[in-house]
């Protein structure tokens, strides 16, 4: 195999519980999904052990080498493996700066990517390049619905869920990651949501588990960025079972009973967010092995 090509999806947070910090790191407590929004990750083999990233889409030519996670994975996997490099293109489909996991799931795209290009079968070995990469880098190995607990590096696959249909609006300007969570010890936090909010999905009551999703980072985004909360009022509007914000926003979603709700929706909206129409997808089969090796 010379070509290796793997589909790098978004996440949401459908809910996120500030717990504290502990180690100069906030310890979350979150229920994760991912979408049916994704980056195309393609590897060709090098001969030699250089990385060489192209990022095509949304933006990503901006980013320099060294602040780019793609490329960070793969030079991470080269030197873990001792295998040769590889050229990498990222076409991204995934807007940056919105809570979506652009940047793990490009660094788990990658290192998926080159698993398959040179034939790596070692779960954990990939699991913890992935957590020296990201938070979210290691649970994006193998996406689907999961509890993150610790500064999202402690992965509970959740397995089978019902399926979520969901309408995202991404508010212009973004907000920065690291001033959300400065800013969010100033603001008094919630009763914890994750736990209940899994106990309804558990049973199949989808509903009342959206009726429940909440981030604790929410009131920080909204000071840094007041369209976050212009445009979760305007989600509300629409009466979806739940609405709430992913990640440390700007994105915000509602999630709806069906997918033409979903449309419906979109459809009436007349605010300047872009919008999409997504469903959330569960464990990639192939990736399944990764949480099984004891």
């Amino acid at each position: 195999m010379n070509t290796a090509s793997v589909n790098a999806q978004a996440k949401l947070n459908l809910t996120l519980d500030v717990l504290g910090a502990e180690n100069g790191y906030h310890m979350l407590d979150s229920l994760v999904c991912t979408v049916d929004l994704s980056d195309r990750v393609v590897a060709k083999k090098r001969k030699d052990g250089l990385i060489a990233v192209t990022m095509r889409g949304m933006g990503g030519e901006s980013i320099p080498p060294e602040e780019n996670n793609a490329q960070k994975a793969g030079e991470a996997f080269v030197s873990a493996f001792g295998t040769c490099g590889a050229e990498i293109t990222v076409y991204k489909n995934i807007p940056i700066g919105a809570g979506l996991g652009g940047s793990s799931a490009d660094a788990a795209g990658v290192l998926r990517a080159m698993a398959r290009l040179y034939g790596i079968d070692d779960g954990q070995a990939l699991k913890s390049l992935a957590d020296g990469l990201g938070s979210d880098t290691g649970y994006l190995l193998q996406g689907g619905f999961a509890r993150l607990r610790g500064r999202g590096n402690l992965v509970e696959p959740l397995g089978e869920a019902p399926p979520l249909n969901v309408l995202l609006l991404l508010p212009a300007g973004g907000v920065s990651t690291a001033e959300c969570y400065k800013k969010c010890d100033t603001y008094a936090k919630s009763q914890p949501h994750t736990g209940r909010a899994l106990e309804w999905l558990r049973t199949g009551n989808a509903e009342w588990a959206a009726k429940l999703f909440y981030n604790d980072l929410y009131p920080a985004a909204c000071a840094l960025n007041p369209d976050v909360e212009k445009a979760l009022f305007a989600l509300r509007e629409f009466s979806p079972w739940g609405a709430s914000m992913t990640g440390s926003g700007s994105g915000v979603f509602a999630v709806f009973e069906t997918r033409e709700l979903c449309e419906w929706a979109k459809s009436r909206y007349r605010g300047k967010c872009r919008a999409y129409v997504l469903k959330t997808t569960n464990m990639r089969e192939r990736e399944r092995s990764l949480y099984s090796i004891e």
